[in-house]
């Protein structure tokens, strides 16, 4: 008889609470605080409050793990779905303080009015966010966990003092009130128990699919959910250095509120790890928390689906199909290797000179963080592996790098594809997995027909249009018609890609939009050449270039010797003669750029 996947049950509010209290359910704080706004718990409560429906919590069984005198240990329950809903009640019934958006703990204080709780109006309300009216109107409770906290509140002495404050109130309507809002303890919220022995695949999935409503969640975000419940194996610990290395990747002055905030984080050593994020001012690779995981766990392990973390942190053994206490143990210790290795900073800085040295210096030129997190995996493998020299290291890396942005090596189904590469690097090394991947991937047809076929393309997120650019970049190519202004200060500062064949003159001949916004018709101007340029034809305006070469005034452009002109136009992969074409000669442009562009993406790829 096949095993049923989950068990439909119901709980009180009261029990809820009381287990999470006491340890029996453990309520993960994944990396995202607390985001329902204020409104949203006021409006839990006046739902329990009239018994409308909540919707179902969703709980896991983790797996019972075997330790090393043969015993089982009993799993703990996670919460997988109704997270929101549960610190909702935790803060304003338990009075218990929770983080914020803003990472600060705070509690959100609900107020009752007793009056509004006899009427009869449907839009009565009952529950209000305190305020400080709440505080000096005496017809309002300010803070409703008041009630419910059973070593402090007396029923009989609070219902006195309300209503010789309110003498309108009668004291038995006050005292079924006040029972009536109590009951919200013993309501029943619907409960699905996920069974212990579900595939973590399935679990996953569940969490992923049920959250999907809401704000989307990933595979990182159950491990976060994972690490966070783990309080033996330091994993709430761990879940920090995660996501503050991510928060302070995008906002460096949150280093400061960590500090603030979480006093006890700060006086650890992880604190300080994180220190030199304070000063940092990296835009390319801002890693979140899904990448730190996946970097973390790739890099140590010789796997890549994080749904084999959680797997791991449950204790499993892939070969037994049991869970082992010892295998808990093991992978925190190596996950949390791992993850001190992410948050390096030699070892982040030194990675992000090896994507910088290869021309991609800022996001504009990042269309696959996945490629990203693979190249970080690699620097860290070969870091630890020693298969190459030290100085090899940021070269390989950047190959890699570069031909997985090329082919879209990562773009579709990027867990299979790490799988694949991370077992024939296990096999065969990084070097030789990587030559047997160039000559699977990168013909003479990839180079002459497909490169070509692909700047077709009329997308600036392009990755062959991209690769083009991070090679301009690494070969210090001055931008069109410009001999002071480099297409690396257009696209790190200020700049932005232009038509050769100006849009506007385009579509006056009747080109379509997929004619005139080819990548091959794109070029990084400056602002002032690209006034210049206007809407005239490529033939007007390189004749007004080629001209000042002789008069020695710069009218369009600053380039004012002959010679100087030819070599920008062949580092912008222009061909000389269309300096004399018109639109006449467009598709021909085109092809030769195109061909042209090719060809220095090649020569770029094979000089790393």
């Amino acid at each position: 008889m096949e095993t049923e996947a989950y068990t439909p049950t119901t709980v009180t509010v009261g029990t809820l609470l009381s287990n999470i209290h006491n340890g029996v359910i453990a309520i993960p704080e994944i990396q995202r605080p607390f985001v329902w706004e204020k409104v949203q718990v006021r409006d839990l409560l006046d739902s329990l409050y009239k018994g409308f429906p909540t919707g179902y919590l969703i709980i896991w069984q983790s797996p019972n793990v075997r330790l090393k005198d043969g015993s089982l240990s009993a799993g703990k329950k996670i919460l997988i779905d109704g997270q929101q809903r549960v610190t909702a009640l935790m803060t304003s019934i338990a009075g218990i303080k929770v983080i914020n958006k803003e990472y600060k703990k705070d509690r959100i204080k609900i107020a009752f009015n007793p009056f509004e709780a006899l009427s009869q109006e449907k839009d009565a309300e009952i529950f209000a966010v305190q305020t400080p009216a709440h505080l000096n109107d005496k017809k309002w409770i300010a803070d409703v966990a008041d009630v419910f906290d059973e070593k402090t509140f007396n029923e009989w002495t609070f219902i006195n003092t309300y209503c010789q404050n309110n003498p309108e109130m009668k004291p038995e309507e006050l005292n079924r009130i006040i029972s009536r809002l109590k009951g919200i303890a013993q309501r029943s919220l619907g409960v699905i128990d996920l069974a212990a022995n579900l595939d973590i695949d399935i679990v996953t999935d569940i969490f992923i699919r049920i959250n999907s409503k809401g704000t989307a969640l990933s595979q990182g975000d159950f491990v976060m959910s994972k690490i966070a419940a783990d309080e033996n194996n330091d994993g709430n610990v761990l879940r920090k250095i995660i996501d503050y290395f991510a928060h302070l990747c995008v906002a460096p002055n949150f280093y400061d509120t960590i500090s603030e905030s979480d006093k006890d984080f700060a006086k650890t050593e992880y604190f300080q790890k994180l220190r030199w994020l304070k000063n940092d001012t990296e835009t390319v690779y801002d890693p979140d928390c899904d990448d730190v995981l996946r970097v973390a766990f790739m890099h140590m392990y010789p796997r890549a689906k994080l749904a084999d973390l959680v797997s791991l942190l449950s204790g499993r053994d892939f070969e037994t199909r049991e869970f082992k206490n010892e295998i808990v143990e093991d992978t925190y210790k190596k996950l949390y290797e791992g993850v001190l290795n992410v948050i390096n900073e030699n070892n982040f800085k030194q990675f992000m000179l090896a994507i910088r040295g290869a021309g991609f210096i800022s996001e504009k030129l990042i269309n696959s963080k996945m490629a990203l997190d693979f190249a970080y995996t690699l620097f860290l493998r070969l870091q630890i592996s020693k298969e190459v020299p030290v100085g090899e290291i940021k070269r390989v890396v950047q190959k890699w790098y570069v031909l997985s942005v090329l082919t879209g090596r990562y773009s579709a189904s990027p867990e299979s594809s790490f799988y694949k590469d991370i077992r024939s690097i296990n096999e065969n090394g990084v070097v030789k997995t990587l030559e047997n991947i160039e000559a699977a991937t990168l013909s003479d047809n990839f180079w002459q027909v497909a490169l070509k076929q692909n700047l077709a393309n009329t997308s600036t997120k392009n990755p062959t249009y991209i690769v083009y650019l991070a090679a301009q970049v690494m070969l210090k190519d001055m931008s069109l018609l410009s001999n002071n202004i480099s297409v690396e200060d257009l696209i790190s500062i200020q700049g932005d890609v232009h038509h050769i064949f100006p849009k506007a003159y385009l579509k006056r001949k009747d080109f379509s939009k997929n004619l005139y916004n080819q990548d091959a018709n794109f070029a990084f101007l400056d602002t002032q050449v690209n006034k210049s340029i206007s809407d005239r034809s490529p033939k007007e305006y390189f004749t007004e270039a080629i001209k000042q070469c002789e008069t020695k005034k710069a009218v369009c452009g600053s380039i004012i010797d002959l010679e100087q002109l030819k070599e920008n136009l062949v580092a912008n992969c222009i061909p000389w003669e269309a300096t004399s074409w018109e639109a006449i000669n467009y598709n021909d442009f085109l092809e030769k750029r195109r061909s042209l562009m090719s060809a220095k993406i090649r020569k770029y790829y094979e000089s790393l």
